[in-house]
């Protein structure tokens, strides 16, 4: 590969780097290394918002498909498991944090405060339906929970899904960049 592909090939990279950093404005890039156990745990993090969103879209379609009392029960039982799922990977992040790039660091401070709104809304919905015999017709109030639940997955599921492509690119870079050092050498 000549000079020149070497160098559209990182200024690429690069690119992809930049647009990442400016879509997320909070964030600086990495100062320190990264830490392989905290990239497997946001990958890990990412697979688990991807399903709790699809979950929650799941249950928040219930309300129009006329579903039984038992099948939103059971819909919002497995979003409550896939709440505490992620709340298990943001413990071991939130753990392990200092360990990692700045990057790392400021993932679960980014997850938390979603995973929150979620682990309450779901509480509440499943609240709603043990004071309630019936969800049909379902009330405003609980389509709200369903749709809130849905809505803020899929911002936890871009969120995490954003973090950690921004990692592995970022990873990528610094990989680049150590790779072009050598060969200046």
């Amino acid at each position: 590969m000549s000079i020149n592909s070497k160098l559209m090939k990182y200024a690429l990279m690069g690119m992809v780097g930049v647009l990442a950093f400016v879509s997320m404005p909070a964030m600086a890039a990495p100062t320190r290394e990264e830490n392989e156990q905290l990239t497997k745990l946001l990958g890990r993090a990412n697979e688990a918002a991807a399903t709790l969103a699809k979950d929650a879209d799941d249950t928040s379609t219930l309300v129009w498909l006329q579903e039984t009392r038992e099948s939103h029960a059971a819909r919002l039982g497995q979003v409550a498991n896939d709440v505490n799922a992620m709340g298990r990977i943001v413990g071991q992040l939130t753990e392990t944090r200092s360990s990692g790039s700045d990057l790392q660091e400021q993932a679960a401070d980014r997850i938390l405060p979603l995973l929150k709104d979620l682990a309450a809304n779901t509480t509440a919905a499943i609240e709603y339906l043990n004071q309630n015999e019936s969800v049909d017709p379902p009330s405003e109030a609980y389509k709200e929970y369903l749709r809130d639940n849905d809505e803020t997955a899929r911002q936890l599921s871009a969120t995490v899904s954003s973090l950690f492509e921004y990692e592995k690119s970022m990873a990528k870079v610094e990989k680049y960049k150590k790779s072009l050092e050598l060969e200046g050498k």
